[in-house]
C-alpha cells in the first residue's frame, strides 16, 4: 500500500511517499519539501493572512497532485502549531478544504508529541528501555518520556524554534546580550517540564527528532545525510555550547552557508540551538541520539497498527492511543 504523507509546519510543507505494509518498516520512496513560511504570514491579531492562506491553499493542491501521481491510494494530511493557533484556522482550512479536496487534520501538540514517540520507540526497539524525546519544531517543543509505545508524559511548550526568533531574536545576528537573556529564560521556563518528565523515571536512552536536531548534530560533526540513516548520530551538550559560541555571532545569510543548513532554517538556527542546549541542561543530559524517524512515520505506524482507514488520526480516544498524559503550554 503506498501512502502519502503531507506535513504543513511552520516553516515548510513537506510530502513523503511511502510503501507501508502492516507489520512491516514503512519505506520512503520519494520526498518533496516546499517553504510556506506561515508564521511570517500572520497578522497582529494571530490570524494567518490572505496571502498565506492562498499560498497554503495552492501548496496543497500542488502535493495532491504529486501524491496522486505517485500512485498513493491514501493521502494523511495534518498540520501543526502555525495552523493550529491562527484564530482563524477554521476558516482556513475549510478553504482549503473546499479548494483542494484535502482534509487537513490539526494536529495537537500532545499529538504530535505522542506519534513521534511511537516512531523513536520503534526505531530503537525494547532493547532500548525508557526513552525521553525531543523534539523541537517552528512554533512548539515536544517531550516524552516512557518505557512503553506510548509515553508516560507528553508535553507540549510554546518555545518552538521559528516562534522564539520572532519573539527574542529579531537582529541579524542578534546580539551576545539578546542571546544571554534568552538562555537565561529558557532556563526558567523548563524547570516544572524537566521535573515532570523526569517524575516518571531517568531515561535509559535520550533522543533528539526533527530536522533542527539533525542540523545541530551535522554542525557539531555527525555524519552528513548521504551517509544514510543507519549511521549513529549524536549531539552533545559540549559541542553544542561551542556552535552556540559560533553561530551566533553571524548573519543567517552566512549561517544558510554552512553544511547541513538550508536558508529557511537558517535564520531560527540560534534559537533552535538554545532550545536544545536549555533542553538538555534541564534534563542533566550530557548526550542525545539523534533518531531518523519523527512525527510522519509515527502517524504511517499508528495507521499502519490499527488499520482505521475511516477514523480520524489525530484527537480523542479513537485515535488509537491512549494513557496518562500530562500537557503543558506556555
Amino acid at each position: 500500500m503506498r501512502l502519502g504523507v503531507l506535513d504543513v509546519g511552520s516553516n515548510t510543507v513537506h510530502l513523503l511517499v511511502v510503501d507501508a505494509h502492516r507489520g512491516g518498516h514503512p519505506m520512503p520512496m520519494s520526498s518533496t519539501k516546499s517553504a510556506l513560511r506561515l508564521s511570517e504570514n500572520m497578522d497582529d491579531h494571530g490570524r494567518i493572512t490572505a496571502a498565506g492562506a492562498a499560498k497554503l491553499t495552492a501548496t496543497v493542491t500542488e502535493f495532491a497532485s504529486i501524491a496522486k501521481t505517485s500512485g498513493c491510494v491514501e493521502l494523511m494530511a495534518f498540520a501543526t502549531s502555525a495552523v493550529r493557533e491562527a484564530t482563524n484556522s477554521e476558516e482556513v482550512l475549510a478553504r482549503v478544504r473546499r479548494e483542494t479536496g484535502v482534509n487537513l487534520k490539526v494536529l495537537s501538540g500532545v499529538d504530535e508529541a505522542r506519534h513521534t514517540f511511537l516512531a523513536v520507540r520503534r526505531w530503537y526497539g525494547w532493547s532500548a528501555g525508557r526513552i525521553l524525546n525531543l523534539d523541537i519544531g517552528g512554533g512548539s517543543l515536544e517531550m516524552s518520556n516512557g518505557a512503553d509505545e506510548v509515553p508516560d508524559v507528553a508535553l507540549s511548550l510554546q518555545l518552538g524554534a521559528g516562534r522564539l526568533t520572532r519573539d527574542w531574536l529579531r537582529h541579524d545576528p542578534p546580539g551576545k546580550r539578546r542571546v544571554a537573556v534568552l538562555r537565561d529564560w529558557l532556563d526558567a521556563e523548563l524547570v516544572l517540564p524537566a521535573k515532570q518528565l523526569l517524575e516518571v523515571g531517568r531515561p535509559d536512552l535520550a533522543v533528539g527528532t526533527s530536522k533542527t536536531f539533525r542540523s545541530l548534530a551535522r554542525l557539531t560533526g555527525a555524519a552528513p545525510s548521504v551517509a544514510g540513516p543507519r549511521v549513529r548520530r549524536t549531539l552533545t551538550s559540549s559541542g553544542l555550547r561551542q556552535l552556540i559560541a559560533f553561530i551566533s555571532r553571524m548573519t543567517a545569510a552566512d549561517r544558510a552557508e554552512l553544511e547541513g543548513v538550508s536558508s529557511d532554517r537558517s535564520q531560527q538556527l540560534v534559537a533552535g540551538a538554545l532550545v536544545a542546549e536549555a533542553s538538555m541542561r534541564a534534563l542533566s543530559l550530557d548526550t542525545l541520539e539523534i533518531c531518523p524517524w519523527a512525527l510522519r512515520e509515527g502517524l504511517i505506524l499508528r495507521k499502519l497498527d490499527t488499520d482505521l482507514d475511516s477514523e480520524p488520526i489525530a484527537g480523542g480516544p479513537d485515535n488509537g492511543l491512549s494513557g496518562p498524559i500530562e500537557t503543558v503550554s506556555r
